[in-house]
């Protein structure tokens, strides 16, 4: 369920410093490491590359115009598919 409308999108506010500060210095291709993966993609971060935690490292994601609205989370998977078991074809063609 989404967020109520009158509320307003959620953000964390160091996110908003630290975005508005890279903005200020002109270093816009530095990585901003964040671990907020709730807060949403505003229209001040289009431009800038955040670092989003995944649990294990931080994942580069770089906004674009087409992520507005979207939560950090979304660009940053935490769960990796590695293979199924019985799948031993494609490890003998391999080795």
């Amino acid at each position: 369920m989404p967020r109520s409308v009158w509320k307003g999108p959620f953000v964390d506010g160091f996110m908003l410093k630290k975005a508005e500060k890279t903005r200020a210095s002109g270093r816009n291709n530095e990585v901003i490491k964040i671990w907020s993966r709730r807060s949403t993609v505003l229209p001040q971060f289009v431009g800038l590359t955040f670092g989003v935690y995944n649990g294990k490292k931080h994942v580069p994601v770089s906004i674009t115009e087409d992520m507005i609205g979207h939560k950090f989370g979304e660009f940053a998977p935490t769960r990796s598919f590695s293979s199924h078991g019985g799948d031993k074809k494609a490890v003998k063609a391999k080795g």
